[in-house]
């Protein structure tokens, strides 16, 4: 991606053909996606369905269901892998991606300590250990039912 580019509005441009991994759930302002690159399953993103890069920028109505999201992808994530804690970020700074979204995060129980708190981002830009699309698309399916049900 080059400067200007904003990866999360240009894959909303063609949601109709994404993966099942990149709509796992969506309403009128959000979108739920598994992170990409990503050593971790269940790693999920929260996405406004329109371009902002500043959370002071939301909508009164995204506002409100932020946290309403915030909590039900949490439960979501308990029942499908198990976690007792979601890790919960927002930062928007890499290059392509400026686009105001946020961090799920399952954190497992005996993790080790290199990935405790911010230290998880070690996971992302994960290369060949990165989750294959495969499972991020079978964990979309049980995430989707979950939230759906």
């Amino acid at each position: 991606m080059t400067g200007g580019e904003c990866y999360a509005c240009a894959r909303e441009g063609e949601f109709e053909r994404l993966p099942a991994y990149e709509r796992i759930a969506v309403d009128e302002h959000w979108r739920v996606v598994h992170a990409v690159d990503c050593a971790l399953p269940g790693w999920l993103v929260l996405l406004p369905r329109r371009h902002l890069e500043s959370l002071a920028e939301l909508t009164d109505a995204e506002a409100a269901s932020l946290g309403v999201w915030q909590v039900r992808l949490a439960r979501a994530l308990g029942e499908v892998t198990g976690c007792r804690k979601a890790y919960v970020a927002q930062f928007g700074e890499a290059a392509g991606f400026a686009h105001v979204h946020f961090h799920l995060v399952p954190r497992g129980e005996e993790w080790p300590v290199e990935w405790l708190g911010p230290r998880v981002f070690g996971l992302l830009k994960a290369g060949e250990r990165a989750v294959p699309a495969a499972r991020m698309d079978e964990l979309a399916g049980r995430l989707a039912a979950v939230l759906a049900g």
